[in-house]
């Protein structure tokens, strides 16, 4: 495809996906600009980057670093600097890596993390925006902080002179009700809030579920399929 032709694609889907998020907004009784979607653009080339800004895009989101940090230097080269989110497990050898382009690490679940991260945050103009990733069902294997561990966390960052707390971010699992999943996170956003008065992001919320997340307070929707489509990723 053409890159015309790509960006008539992108404008159609993220058009459409706008009008989800305000619909949704409506629905709840939210304003739309309260909502910030980020585009997931894994697997997708740096080009759908560079398009999507063009469009007005303005936070895209990833969840490898071996393909993010590529991505967001060559997106820079061609003029495009949205907020890069980190979304994806992190390892805590990789902190340095993600420091240098991320502007926001969503998937923060250990004190032993996050001490990486304020460490390798240590040398940026300013600091580092950090989610705590909560498990919603406790299952470890999907990541995440539960029980007492997300206060923890919570509390390790907003520690950190090097990092700033943000709030929270969940993925519904698979096996929950999204409402449930979600009205979940928001009780737990609404007491991290109580300590933390400036940690008020939610971000909840992909293609199948936004709608669900958008009414529990989501601050953030991550929107990859709906947005980029089914097309022939990278690998």
């Amino acid at each position: 495809m053409t890159g015309e032709g790509r960006r008539a694609e992108l404008a159609a889907a993220l058009s459409d996906v706008n009008d989800r998020i305000g619909r949704a907004c409506a629905a709840a009784g939210r304003p739309a600009d309260e909502v910030t979607l980020v585009a997931v653009t894994k697997t997708y080339p740096a080009s759908d980057v560079v398009l999507l800004t063009g469009l007005g895009v303005t936070d895209v989101g990833e969840n490898k670093d071996q393909d993010a940090g590529p991505k967001a230097e060559l997106a820079r080269a061609e003029g495009a600097t949205p907020r890069w989110h980190f979304i994806g497990q992190l390892q805590r050898n990789k902190a340095r890596s993600v420091v240098r382009y991320a502007d926001v690490v969503e998937s923060a679940d250990s004190v032993r993390l996050v001490e990486a991260l304020a460490r390798a945050a240590a040398g940026r103009s300013e600091p580092l925006d950090v989610l705590v990733q909560v498990s919603i069902d406790g299952d470890p294997a999907r990541g995440g902080a539960a029980g007492d561990d997300l206060w923890r966390v919570s509390d390790s960052v907003a520690a950190a002179d090097t990092l700033r707390l943000g709030g929270v971010m969940a993925v519904a699992p698979m096996d929950w009700d999204p409402d449930r999943a979600f009205a979940t996170l928001r009780e737990l956003s609404e007491r991290l809030v109580i300590t933390h008065p400036g940690a008020s992001v939610i971000s909840a919320g992909m293609s199948g579920d936004l709608e669900a997340a958008i009414r529990h307070g989501a601050t953030h929707v991550r929107i990859g399929t709906s947005l980029l489509g089914m097309r022939n990723p990278l690998r």
